[in-house]
């Protein structure tokens, strides 16, 4: 939250009253970046709440950035990180909110004390390379490890301020380079502008920058200026004079210029540990630091509640409340009122939210439409559906058009709408050739504002090409995504993870969950010719849990299986990832496994999960599950769709898929991507509006969709304004076999307990 004061001021003339529902007690700082306040929750809980000031907001690389650091905070868990609260950054004024540390920070400390004792350096090193750790196995990296951005507590320091959302936060290096951070704690590589190399190693030179600051009182690479300080940084040795003997080794092993040849957080810590008695870590600040912290709590507690504020409707549905505002409703009836308005015009999130009951729903859904009581027909624009529904991959587009279906149902259903939707639908077969000709008669159909799909890869380059060319927004959400730059491309919407991004749900859940030490990646990208595949060299950068990777890969024949699974039994490796797309080798894979007696952690990608298309009349079936027998038991499957019959808010799609289509499969493993296919039609319907010509324009449609927001039913929907990408944090899940049928667990950040 950045720097704080030495106690809580009060609040000024024009700050707000209110923030996200949480009213304001006083001010806790200010800077260039904004205001952080002290607020209490209707609940009467602390939080600290940051409000950037007006000029950033408007500025569209800012608000990508303190987006990022609202989704970093919401993904980390754990005792020295500040817990994540809540965050709005589409409001008109972007805020977050933190539970709130009344104690000083590092910088207050340092300013107030001067150096600190060693045995406190040591503690303060030991739970910040815990807190480290927890940042680098969800896959990130801090990036702004300072004295500023970390809050002393009785109990241990907490590390805040993730992503690098702070405008006072990039410094102009050169004119090609923005240095992201802050100067005299910034790694070399940040320092030269090289972002794209500042990995876990950064935050390891940032901790020992930090260490030396505070057991010395000063920066090791202080020249008086912002200049000076990152060329020390770059070509000069740290001054780390005064440092203790015990720490000198390890602060110039964290200060290396060659991020290889810092040590690990896991190095760190047990270096930093070496040695500390028992009773280090309880009584670890020193006088009068503890008073500082009970002057605080005090202080707090002792603020009166205010008075219940009046209510009142922000500007624009912001969540923020000023003094002397309209005085309509309050901000939780405001931004209710503002859904249904949203419902009643057709533009709802879901069924579950605008409709009572499961049979209403249906019976909504399934109806002729709302009865317009003679009035004028409402105009019609048609969204496209372009699917493999008689090919290879027809499970998915038959599941995806079922999704559709309803969702414009929905939509025709819904009172006050200002117009209705319609559906074309264009089986492309699973064959290039015929999504080429599918793309272009989209295409040429002036009746047509947008397109869902294609539900495959087959031709996919070519096809978004087309409708790039033509500005006919295309929405995909089960179509693995290539490694296409999206700047240049304003027509494609990938509703999902790439394979890169997908790897957070291999990382999180063995580095967080089980804490794996040694994970095996079994490399089978020979057999499938998929070399863009991002997921080995993820999983190799970045190893779960800060442990090792050994990697054991499968040739191309049929029999490299048993000798594959046979190293991994060797290495000793606590988990093992199947890197390949193939259900029948994943399936020999697992076989090969149990024939070792290999009893860790078993995951898979999405495509090993796959059903089968089934013959007419039956359910389909799983190669994987079917192949594998009794050794698929407790693999677990990252896919990028959820099972619609095990979500609580999607209970009204399944009722009414279910009266819809009761021949066919679930929602969910046998009919992937359905719900998602609702939730993408709904978006194209949120972002479609009638100019002044009368009817939709292709490119505004599809500027509109790169700066929506849409709360789905299978996950939010929205889009970095920096990059145009899909922020697909929220759309990746967990399911593991069980009894030869896979079991839901939930969104992969959920996932708490070892399934």
């Amino acid at each position: 939250m950045g720097e704080r004061g030495p106690a809580v001021r009060p609040l000024r003339r024009g700050d707000p009253v209110e923030i996200g529902g949480r009213v304001l007690l006083g001010r806790l700082g200010a800077g260039g970046m904004g205001v952080v306040y002290l607020a209490r929750s209707p609940g009467g809980g602390l939080a600290a709440v940051k409000l950037v000031r007006a000029e950033h907001a408007a500025d569209p690389a800012f608000r990508a950035r303190f987006r990022r650091e609202t989704q970093a905070a919401a993904r980390l868990s754990g005792r020295w990180l500040v817990p994540h609260a809540d965050a709005d950054p589409e409001a008109a004024v972007p805020w977050l909110a933190t539970a709130f540390v009344p104690g000083p920070s590092l910088a207050d400390a340092v300013g107030r004390m001067g150096a600190l004792p060693e045995h406190t350096v040591r503690v303060l090193g030991v739970r910040l390379t815990e807190a480290l750790a927890e940042v680098h196995t969800a896959g990130l990296v801090h990036r702004d490890v300072k004295p500023g951005n970390i809050l002393l507590a009785l109990d241990g320091p907490r590390l805040i301020d993730f992503g690098i959302a702070r405008a006072d936060g990039v410094t102009s290096l050169t004119a090609g380079g923005l240095v992201i951070g802050s100067p005299g704690f910034l790694s070399p590589e940040q320092a030269q502008a090289r972002s794209g190399e500042a990995g876990p190693p950064s935050d390891v030179f940032s901790l020992g920058c930090v260490l030396a600051y505070a057991v010395t009182g000063r920066r090791p690479f202080d020249a008086g200026t912002v200049a000076g300080t990152l060329f020390r940084t770059v070509h000069e040795e740290p001054d780390l004079t005064g440092s203790p003997p015990h720490l000198l080794g390890l602060l110039r092993a964290c200060l290396a210029k060659d991020p290889r040849h810092r040590p690990g957080t896991d190095a760190v810590r047990e270096r930093l540990a070496d040695g500390l008695p028992a009773g280090a870590y309880d009584g670890w600040l020193p006088a009068p630091l503890p008073g500082v912290i009970a002057e605080r709590t005090a202080e707090v507690l002792a603020l009166p509640d205010p008075a219940p504020p009046a209510p009142a409707t922000p500007a624009r549905d912001s969540p923020v409340r000023a003094p002397g505002a309209d005085t309509a409703g309050d901000t939780t009836a405001s931004r209710g009122t503002t859904r249904r308005r949203m419902l009643r015009a057709g533009l709802g999130a879901g069924l579950a939210t605008a409709l009572t009951g499961a049979g209403l729903a249906a019976r909504r859904l399934l109806g002729p439409g709302a009865d317009d009581g003679g009035a004028a027909p409402l105009p019609r624009w048609t969204i496209g559906l372009h699917a493999d529904l008689s090919g290879p991959s027809r499970v998915l587009g038959q599941a995806q058009e079922r999704g559709a279906r309803l969702a414009v149902a929905h939509y025709n259903s819904t009172e006050g709408r200002p117009f209705d939707l319609g559906l074309t639908v264009l089986d492309d077969r699973g064959d290039a050739d015929r999504a080429a000709e599918v793309a272009y008669r989209f295409v040429a159909d002036t009746r047509v504002v947008a397109v869902l799909g294609p539900t495959t890869g087959t031709g996919f380059a070519a096809v978004s090409e087309r409708y790039e060319r033509a500005l006919l927004p295309m929405v995909t959400v089960s179509a693995r995504p290539l490694l296409l730059s999206l700047a240049s491309r304003q027509a494609l919407f990938q509703l999902r993870a790439d394979k890169v991004d997908a790897a957070d749900g291999f990382l999180r859940y063995l580095g967080t969950v089980e804490r794996t030490a040694h994970t095996a990646l079994v490399d089978d990208r020979a057999a499938t010719g998929d070399e863009d595949w991002g997921l080995v060299e993820r999983i190799r950068q970045t190893p779960p849990g800060g442990g090792r990777v050994s990697v054991h890969r499968v040739p191309a024949g049929q029999d490299g299986a048993g000798e594959a699974a046979r190293s991994v039994r060797e290495s000793g490796a606590q988990a093992v990832i199947y890197a390949g797309t193939s259900p029948s080798r994943a399936a020999r894979c697992a076989r090969a496994l149990r024939a070792t007696g290999f009893e860790g952690t078993r995951m898979a990608p999405e495509p090993v999960l796959y059903p089968e298309p089934p013959e007419e009349g039956e359910s389909p079936a799983f190669p994987f599950l079917q192949e594998a027998g009794d050794a698929a038991q407790g693999w677990l499957c990252v896919t990028a769709y959820a099972d619609a019959t095990r979500l609580p808010g999607a209970r009204g799609f399944t009722a009414a898929y279910a009266e819809r289509f009761p021949a066919a499969p679930a929602p969910g493993p046998a009919a992937p991507f359905a719900l998602e296919a609702y939730d993408a039609l709904l978006l194209v319907g949120s972002a479609l509006r009638r100019p002044a010509d009368g009817g939709p324009e292709r490119g505004s449609t599809a500027a509109r969709l790169r700066r929506a927001r849409y709360e789905g039913l299978a996950k939010t929907i929205a889009f970095a304004p920096d990059t145009g990408e899909f922020e697909r944090a929220a759309g990746l899940y967990l399911y593991r076999v069980e009894d030869g049928t896979p079991r839901f667990l939930g969104n992969y950040r959920d996932v708490t307990e070892p399934a």
